[in-house]
């Protein structure tokens, strides 16, 4: 990755622009759990996002951190995302291995960076270092060498600032508990079995005690609110008291520090609960698996038909190809929504289409 010119005065220092990027826009269309044409209630990327940014800026504020970098951090970490959510990631990074690879994050950078075509000087959002580092959670030790200097801290084992480390727990906050939601409303988990979670119980448990009568879907809305109160109130405690016992004053001690952004014990113990919980009742769910079957079986087909035919790509794609690769059919496909892969698969295999 290169970085932008230094002398652009046009500097996005919050990255406001994720608003409005396409890449951003295309979240309303790919998968968090649900495949998008699986119906219009289930959280998208784009609704993900928001939600992300929400409990992000709420900890950031409570903390006295950068709201506005926590948000732009929040608003840009999924752009990278492939149609059909995580299923469409593994099967893609599959079709590249032999050119590199594929990782979600690193192709955030890459959409930010270069993909986005906004402005007549450069090529990107031209974002702030530390809205870009936040972006890379983790990236593959292979790829370090395609960056700038965002890729030296995982060469020496720093952490990120403070705003990143928190826009991981905010990501992690809304996932987890909105999942359950999507779960419940999909009917693939039901109440029963999330009795059998504690953090749930809990929590269902005191709303049933202040709420005598209550239907149903207003008593999951209850118990997902509250645990979220719950889990970002210890993480705004717990975190504070991290950064005071470390005594940390400067951006370097934050990247020489253990990690400062962080559950209490108990709430970390049950939050690892719920996410085994959702990994084995709701992620391998054979209704998922199937969906995830369908996903897999599209991205390696328009993979494979445009790596043994070029011309079927757009033209602006065909150029790309000649410079850079495979890479340029990653870049395609990624930034594909789940129904527009679905659609490019229908005019490619499907006669009826033709």
């Amino acid at each position: 990755m290169k970085s932008h010119p230094p002398d652009v005065v046009n500097f996005n220092v919050t990255g406001i622009e994720s608003y409005t990027s396409t890449a951003f826009r295309r979240l309303e269309y790919k998968t968090q759990v649900f495949v998008n044409h699986e119906g219009d209630l289930f959280r998208t990327r784009l609704t993900h996002s928001l939600e992300v940014a929400q409990i992000g800026r709420s900890i950031a504020r409570n903390l006295g951190l950068n709201e506005d970098l926590v948000e732009a951090i929040s608003l840009a970490h999924d752009l990278g995302h492939t149609p059909f959510g995580h299923a469409g990631q593994d099967v893609l990074n599959d079709c590249m291995r032999e050119y590199g690879g594929f990782e979600h994050n690193l192709q955030s950078l890459r959409v930010v960076d270069v993909l986005e075509e906004r402005y007549a000087a450069f090529d990107g959002l031209n974002l702030c270092y530390e809205t870009r580092e936040g972006i890379l959670k983790h990236v593959a030790r292979k790829n370090i060498p395609k960056l700038d200097s965002l890729g030296e801290r995982f060469l020496l084992n720093k952490r990120p600032s403070l705003e990143a480390q928190l826009a991981n727990f905010a990501d992690e906050i809304a996932y987890n508990n909105h999942d359950v939601d999507d779960g419940l409303r999909s009917g693939l988990i039901t109440l029963n079995q999330l009795e059998e979670v504690s953090i749930f119980s809990r929590h269902l448990t005191e709303v049933k005690e202040k709420y005598s009568v209550l239907p149903e879907r207003r008593m999951v809305y209850e118990t997902v609110r509250s645990m979220i109160n719950t889990l970002v109130t210890d993480l705004i405690q717990q975190s504070a008291r991290n950064i005071k016992d470390a005594g940390i004053d400067t951006l370097a001690e934050v990247q020489t520090a253990p990690p400062l952004i962080g559950f209490g014990q108990q709430i970390k113990k049950e939050q690892q609960e719920l996410k085994k919980f959702l990994f084995d009742n709701l992620y391998r769910h054979f209704r998922v698996a199937r969906m995830n079957n369908r996903a897999r079986h599209t991205i390696e087909k328009l993979f494979a038909a445009f790596s043994s035919e070029i011309q079927l790509l757009p033209v602006k794609y065909q150029k790309k190809f000649e410079q850079e690769g495979h890479q340029a059919i990653a870049d395609y496909i990624a930034g594909m929504t789940d129904r527009y892969a679905i659609k490019e698969y229908q005019r490619l295999f499907s006669i009826a289409e033709n």
